[in-house]
């Protein structure tokens, strides 16, 4: 097939089958972004780990990078953390939601980036971050003793 398309047969291709999307699958990897472009990225298996909210909002703070990508696949009581973060800090946060962006332990859950190329490293949380694997996570609630506990447990004291 000739290289030499016109820009008829172009517009053509485009109107069938789409325009042509510059590295797809390093897009599909970084929630939509390039490479160059991310500061920290959170995978699934991380995210279900502990909450890193803490480390996105540092990166946040560092003011390079002000755009949270969220994979939108995963369910939001994981995510919410992450939003409240990025609308407390000014930042523009995206779910995306297409099936592309799968929810495999090894696909990404949440992506800092910056509008144009940063070229950051290392990128991943638990590297950026390692003083923050110490902190405990708070997914477990304490459990609030009854009235009836309360009662009979001051009394016997």
């Amino acid at each position: 097939m000739p290289e030499d398309k016109s820009a008829m047969e172009q517009r053509i291709d485009n109107a069938i089958y789409g325009t042509p999307k510059i590295k797809p699958d390093e897009q599909r990897k970084y929630l939509g972004t390039f490479r160059e472009r991310v500061c920290l990225t959170i995978s699934v298996a991380e995210l279900q780990e502990r909450d890193w909210s803490s480390a996105v909002a540092k990166e946040l703070e560092r003011g390079i990078g002000n755009q949270v990508f969220l994979n939108g696949n995963l369910p939001h009581s994981k995510l919410r953390n992450y939003i409240k973060v990025a609308t407390s800090m000014n930042a523009n946060f995206t779910l995306k939601t297409d099936p592309e962006f799968r929810t495999n332990p090894d696909s990404l859950a949440v992506v800092v980036a910056a509008k144009s190329a940063v070229y950051q490293a290392p990128i991943d949380v638990q590297k950026r971050y390692p003083e923050s694997q110490q902190q405990p996570t708070t997914d477990s609630p304490t459990k609030k003793k009854s009235l009836w506990e309360r009662i009979f447990k001051g009394k016997e004291e």
